[in-house]
């Protein structure tokens, strides 16, 4: 069976991250199941232009909306390998950390915890404050993968796109997906 991962993107800046990131997935043969929040769909068309969420929808094997807390992937009893939220908004990443499920991204985030699954989240803010470090620090105690999304700066990127690729690979890489050759691995000295 292959492998299926959720993938979330909520309201804060970095729509080309999540981008990448379906890409990735889909170049790995994963089945990905998208859920982008009313925040981040602003967010996207302001980065991205209008054809933004097209492009999203056109990688995506599935695509659910928000408000459908009726999807299956808000169901324990619906199989995934687990959830990549990128970027994730101070406001999701609360909602998550103290489970309450309004929208269809945190649902799934919240179902992916509780069956101990694989959840790997890209906060965008800075500087943090005391409420996001403890909503953080609550999420990976419960399990999750708390990734901001810092550039390797030993990879040497020469473009915003190497950036974009290395960060996006090394999410893929922490939901358990081999990223292959997109992302550049330290080999020791200079």
């Amino acid at each position: 069976m292959r492998k299926r991962l959720i993938v979330g993107v909520a309201g804060a800046s970095g729509s080309a991250l999540a981008l990448e990131t379906l890409r990735q997935l889909a170049a790995a043969d994963i089945e990905t199941h998208l859920v982008i929040s009313d925040g981040a769909r602003a967010t996207i068309a302001h980065e991205l232009g209008a054809d933004g969420i097209v492009q999203f929808t056109a990688i995506a094997e599935h695509v659910h909306q928000a408000g459908n807390l009726g999807a299956p992937i808000a169901s324990g009893s619906f199989r995934t390998d687990g959830m990549i939220v990128v970027p994730c908004s101070m406001r999701s990443l609360a909602a998550m950390a103290y489970g309450l499920g309004d929208n269809l991204l945190v649902r799934a985030a919240d179902v992916v915890l509780k069956e101990k699954r694989r959840l790997v989240i890209a906060p965008r803010e800075a500087p943090l404050h005391e409420g996001h470090l403890e909503a953080m620090l609550r999420l990976a105690r419960m399990g999750a993968v708390v990734a901001p999304p810092v550039p390797p700066f030993y990879a040497r990127p020469l473009s915003m796109d190497d950036i974009i690729r290395e960060i996006a690979a090394r999410l893929v890489n922490w939901a358990g997906v081999d990223p292959g050759e997109r992302m550049t691995r330290w080999s020791g000295g200079s």
